[in-house]
């Protein structure tokens, strides 16, 4: 294998989704999940930038971070680039961690102010979740990351596996996985 192939193999290999069974309503679910995640996370990005210098008081201010304004517009910069990347599910996992990380400090905030108080920390709990699946497992096959990751599989010899797959493909696949 050549160095421009290796570099073609790492990348795929980083796109690739980690749940790539051929499932069509888990993918579909991946998929919805993505779209929803993401359109609310555009949402709270666009809330941040509504009024910056209330949030950085009343949010980043009171967990001591320095540069509250700075880090106001980091959050919101995050959230209004890394939620359209998971919606297209392009470069999922870098914008799922980028999203999982404002997520963290977003409960870190809640626990800081309320303790653990399950009705206040819930929501950012569940995005961190959410976030945290999609940082691990990949958009999905139904992503643009699984469109790149299986061209570039094309063109190094190695493939995800597709809807398109005939049955005796998913056969032979099936008996590939039962010895390993």
């Amino acid at each position: 294998m050549n160095k421009s192939q290796s570099v073609l193999s790492l990348i795929s290999a980083l796109l690739r989704p980690a749940v790539a069974t051929t499932s069509r309503p888990l993918q579909a679910s991946i998929a919805l999940l993505r779209l929803i995640a993401g359109v609310v996370m555009i949402h709270n990005g666009l809330d941040k930038l509504g009024n910056v210098e209330s949030f950085a008081e009343a949010y980043v201010s009171v967990i001591g971070l320095p540069f509250p304004i700075f880090f106001t517009y980091v959050a919101a910069l995050t959230e209004l680039v890394g939620a359209p990347l998971l919606i297209l599910g392009f470069l999922t996992r870098p914008a799922a961690l980028g999203l999982s990380s404002t997520m963290a400090i977003a409960m870190y905030h809640h626990i800081k102010v309320a303790g653990l108080s399950i009705p206040y920390l819930e929501l950012s709990a569940l995005y961190f979740g959410v976030f945290q699946f999609f940082t691990l497992a990949g958009g999905g096959l139904l992503s643009t990351d699984a469109l790149v990751s299986g061209w570039l599989g094309n063109r190094i010899g190695s493939q995800l596996p597709s809807f398109a797959q005939g049955e005796a493909s998913k056969a032979a696949a099936s008996q590939v996985e039962a010895k390993v």
